[in-house]
């Protein structure tokens, strides 16, 4: 299996000695589970790989603040910030 770790929506950077890597979802999708189920798998997969090539790298999923209330906010999105230790960055919407 091959993953870009350079993949437009995968972004790394450091901050002082904190190395992070940013998954950004958007979840425009007409089904907000369905885009979830994309978004947790595709989490799952890269926290693997990152931990594999690079443990000293946390990985965060950035969504906007909005799904962030609708979803994780609601019974299954706190089971699984819970139950996948997930590391989430709510960004506003952009109006452009």
């Amino acid at each position: 299996m091959y993953v870009d770790l350079g993949a437009k929506r995968l972004l790394a950077g450091e901050q002082c000695t904190r190395k992070i890597a940013v998954e950004i979802k958007s979840f425009v999708s007409p089904s907000e589970m369905a885009d979830l189920k994309d978004a947790i798998g595709g989490l799952i997969m890269y926290r693997a790989v990152i931990n594999r090539l690079e443990p000293e790298r946390t990985l965060y999923l950035a969504i906007r603040d909005s799904i962030f209330i609708t979803l994780f906010e609601e019974p299954i999105g706190t089971l699984l910030m819970e139950t996948e230790n997930l590391k989430l960055r709510c960004v506003p919407k952009v109006i452009s």
